[in-house]
């Protein structure tokens, strides 16, 4: 689907198609996702440079369309400080246009501050961003056609992904309800532009996931089956030729989804074909196009293939696993601070435990643990801290994991909890809620196991 995309962009850059005059794309934004990352870097500094010039007409205007760039640099990069600079952009874009008592205008950039505090939220696991997305979008809200649409979505997914987060699926299926009205809008509004067509796959697909992790909480298949039929409208929409990245994100969506029904209903051969898809996803995904794209999708076929283990208590798909979150790990080493970075730790860890656990090949900790305690000696906590919390989180679950394997505990009890607790140190200090939140967790089954043979003994 990318071969397309690569044609466009060598056309943009050896003079097939006469470039605009600031940037590649002319300021129309369906265009950016056929850049790759490196290209959309330099449309994000094209657009600075039009904001920032002399005499320019609309220099607001001009900063919108920056920070709507620059947040999708953030969105492929995991960048935290591109982020910081989009909604800077956009803050700047609503004070400009709220003096002009320009509303339509002071919403629309409003939105996208709140879009880029929402990403925020989605990569860091900062809870706290969501207060001040509620309140943004409330205020505009009211606002009539698409912009007002999109501020209705954006708070339905917050709402959605705030009540699974609080084990409250009614109150999550009644989130996705509300999706209903805006993307009627978005969806009428997107026959004349297509960004407003693309926002409203993209929030359908954020429907989905509400109603996916719904049907996973419930153990309801029958709701995953309408978050996948939600996707298939979303797909549906959007051209693999024109919009590569976004198909890419939609399809590999849909095989997660589809993977996590194979867990509900333990049928293998869906689980096999989810594994597919996501693989048939990643091999057409180009990594420069979205390295963070490409590195989730890693992540998400490791969990797609753990899925298929379970189901077929395969070994091999153990073994494939593994290898797609090494992958995973890999990409986000430079990025530390990611959600996904806490969630393919653990899951790489809950990979090994359960192939240790199947061939009965306590071999498999072994070498993990020598492997892990060899980085530990590598590293060096006080120039890279993180990196070495990281370390210290896999070999407490390692540690954990042995125990719950031999079902002798005791012994590593205290190593588990000593290695949980300097990961916690670090996570704590750098502020990282999703890692800090993983320790301490980690923590707590220790603390429960420690007390439960206290209790055996005593009796």
């Amino acid at each position: 689907m990318f071969e397309f995309g690569r044609e466009i962009r060598r056309a943009l850059q050896g003079g097939g198609v006469r470039t605009p005059r600031d940037g590649l794309t002319g300021g129309d934004a369906a265009l950016l996702d056929l850049l790759d990352l490196r290209m959309l870097r330099s449309e994000g500094r094209a657009a600075d440079i039009a904001a920032g010039r002399v005499g320019v007409r609309d220099p607001a205007a001009r900063q919108l369309e920056a920070a709507r760039i620059w947040r999708e640099v953030a969105r492929r990069s995991g960048d935290p400080v591109v982020l910081r600079k989009a909604a800077s952009l956009a803050q700047s874009a609503a004070a400009t246009f709220e003096r002009a008592r320009r509303g339509p205008a002071t919403a629309a950039a409003k939105v996208e501050q709140a879009y880029c505090a929402l990403l925020g939220s989605e990569l860091f696991g900062d809870e706290g961003l969501e207060a001040a997305v509620a309140a943004t979008l409330t205020a505009v809200k009211a606002q009539s056609g698409p912009v007002g649409a999109l501020a209705l979505a954006g708070l339905a997914g917050l709402a959605g992904r705030q009540a699974l987060r609080s084990a409250a699926p009614s109150e999550a299926l009644a989130a996705a309800a509300q999706f209903d009205p805006a993307l009627q809008r978005l969806t009428a509004a997107g026959r004349d532009s297509s960004g407003y067509r693309l926002a409203a796959a993209e929030h359908r697909a954020v429907k989905a996931d509400v109603m996916a992790g719904c049907g996973a909480r419930l153990k309801d298949h029958t709701m995953v089956d309408a978050a996948l039929a939600e996707l298939k409208l979303a797909i549906a929409s959007v051209d693999a030729d024109f919009e590569p990245l976004l198909f890419a994100r939609l399809t590999a969506q849909s095989g997660s989804i589809r993977s996590l029904r194979a867990e509900l209903t333990g049928d293998a051969a869906d689980a096999a074909g989810a594994v597919q898809g996501l693989t048939d996803a990643l091999e057409a995904l180009d990594r420069d196009q979205s390295p963070l794209d490409w590195t989730r999708l890693q992540a998400m076929l490791g969990q797609a293939l753990r899925i298929l283990g379970e189901t077929t208590d395969s070994p091999r798909a153990f073994e494939q696993a593994l290898r797609c979150f090494d992958r995973a790990a890999l990409g986000l080493k430079e990025q530390p601070a990611l959600a996904l970075r806490a969630v393919a730790a653990n899951q790489r860890s809950a990979c090994l435990g359960r192939l240790a656990e199947l061939t009965g090949d306590l071999a498999v900790l072994d070498a993990a643990e020598a492997s892990l305690k060899t980085e530990l000696l590598a590293a060096r906590p006080t120039e890279d801290p993180m990196s070495w919390a990281i370390i210290q989180l896999s070999l407490a679950r390692l540690y954990e994991l042995r125990g719950e394997i031999t079902g002798r505990s005791r012994d590593r009890l205290q190593a588990s909890a000593l290695a949980y607790d300097a990961a916690l140190e670090v996570f704590a200090e750098q502020g990282l809620r999703s890692l800090t939140d993983l320790a301490a967790s980690g923590l707590e089954r220790i603390r429960c196991r420690s007390e439960g043979l206290r209790r055996s003994s005593a009796t």
